[in-house]
């Protein structure tokens, strides 16, 4: 049975490559990226049946109008797959004060997701691009009151992301699947090569998971897990991931400021 599957940062790298592989398979795509140019050139390479949306994620107002288009134009919608993030970014503030690679890493994909889930079945799945690099989050660098370097600031975006994928599991104790990957390290994207000067490994790794994660069998039950494909098996996130108290007050600090800028 084909599916209505939504990749953001679906215009090169990973979300290309995973975006072409499912077309391949007959399912709808959407694509997501941030310049129109951009996605009409993704569009042709993924080819099949596709269906393209301009955001800018580190934009709130530009987020939740994504989510009412696709919530307008699809009455299903059967996976989400939140890979766009980003690491090195000339402008690291948003306009509204905060983080650029917390919003576009963490803020974006949680209130897109939230705003999906009346139209994302109890069967369905969302996938949610974490990282290797994760470490504790610093909430008043969240918050917009302490600047962070680009490594440090992007591995505690995802931290928070992995935080919000297990809890958010919790919330839909019957569906559907929440799961957080890391797709493998040092990848041959436009993010490694900028950020770390090196050319990366096989994309085709990242994408296989994010496909598996998506349809496959392994990820079925697998809600509220973390999957390590260095180790290539689910495994356990950075401790601070595990840590009630953290993961609370992470929690409560994406809320408050994602309600602050909705």
């Amino acid at each position: 049975m084909t599916k209505t599957i939504l990749i953001t940062g679906a215009t090169d790298g990973i979300g290309l490559l995973t975006a072409k592989s499912l077309a391949s398979e007959g399912h709808t795509i959407l694509l997501h990226g941030r310049s129109t140019a951009r996605l009409e050139a993704a569009a042709k390479k993924v080819g099949g049946t596709t269906h393209s949306y301009v955001a800018d994620l580190s934009r709130m107002a530009d987020v939740t109008a994504m989510a009412d288009a696709i919530r307008k134009d699809h009455g299903q919608l059967d996976v989400v797959i939140n890979n766009a993030g980003v690491l090195k970014i000339k402008d690291t503030l948003t306009a509204d004060g905060f983080d650029a690679r917390f919003m576009v890493n963490t803020f974006a994909p949680y209130v897109l997701t939230r705003a999906l889930l009346p139209i994302i079945p109890k069967d369905g799945r969302i996938v949610n691009l974490s990282s290797a690099a994760q470490a504790p989050v610093n909430l008043d660098a969240m918050q917009g009151r302490v600047q962070l370097d680009d490594m440090g600031a992007y591995a505690q975006s995802k931290l928070a992301i992995t935080i919000w994928s297990r809890e958010m599991a919790k919330d839909l104790a019957n569906g559907p699947v929440v799961v957080a990957v890391n797709p493998g390290s040092l990848l041959a994207s436009k993010m490694v090569k900028e950020g770390f000067g090196v050319a990366g490994n096989d994309l085709q790794i990242g994408a296989d998971i994010l496909r598996e994660a998506a349809l496959g069998a392994s990820f079925a039950d697998a809600t509220g897990k973390y999957f390590d494909n260095d180790s290539q098996q689910f495994a356990q996130p950075h401790a601070a991931a595990m840590d009630p108290r953290h993961s609370a007050d992470v929690m409560q600090a994406i809320e408050e400021i994602t309600n602050t800028l909705a």
